[in-house]
C-alpha cells in the first residue's frame, strides 16, 4: 500500500514550491518597497517603539533603516529564485532579530506572526531540492552545458 506522500508527483511539487516562493518574495519585496521612501520616519517609529527597553537609540536607529532595504533584496532574490538559498538563510536570520525585538517589547501578536514567517521560511528552505523553476536552477544549467562543450 502506497502513503500519500508517495503520491506525490514531482511536477506538482515544484510548481506549490515555486508558487509558496513567489508569493513569499512579493511579500518581502513590498514589505521593504512601500518604506523606501519614508525610511527615516519608519527608523525613528522604531526608535520609539525600542525607548522603554535597554536597547540605545542608535542600535535601533540604524538597523531599522536596513530592514526594508534587507526585505526588498530578500523579495527580489524570492521572486526571480535568484540566490534563493542565500535570500532564504537571511530571510530567517531578519526574522530571527525581528522577533527578537518584538518580543523585547511584548508585542505578542507580531511574534505570532513573525512566527508564521519563520515556518515558511523554513519549508522553503528544507524543499530547496524543488526550486527547479528558478534563475538559480537555470544558470546552473547554462554553466553545465558550458561545461561540457569546453
Amino acid at each position: 500500500m502506497n502513503s500519500p506522500l508517495t503520491q506525490l508527483r514531482r511536477r506538482d511539487l515544484v510548481i506549490a514550491y515555486t508558487l509558496l516562493r513567489i508569493l513569499f518574495g512579493i511579500n518581502f519585496f513590498n514589505h521593504g518597497f512601500v518604506r523606501l521612501d519614508s525610511l527615516p520616519q519608519f527608523a525613528q517609529g522604531m526608535v520609539e517603539m525600542f525607548s522603554e527597553t535597554f536597547v540605545p537609540s542608535p542600535l535601533v536607529y540604524v538597523p531599522a533603516l536596513l530592514v526594508p532595504i534587507v526585505e526588498l533584496i530578500i523579495g527580489i532574490g524570492l521572486i526571480f529564485g535568484l540566490g534563493t538559498e542565500i535570500s532564504l538563510i537571511a530571510g530567517m536570520i531578519l526574522m530571527m532579530v525581528l522577533t527578537y525585538g518584538v518580543t523585547l517589547v511584548e508585542n505578542w501578536n507580531a511574534a505570532s506572526s513573525q512566527l508564521i514567517y519563520c515556518l515558511v521560511f523554513t519549508v522553503l528552505i528544507a524543499g530547496r531540492c524543488f526550486n527547479d523553476l528558478s534563475a538559480d536552477k537555470a544558470i546552473a544549467r547554462r554553466q553545465k552545458r558550458s561545461g561540457r562543450a569546453a
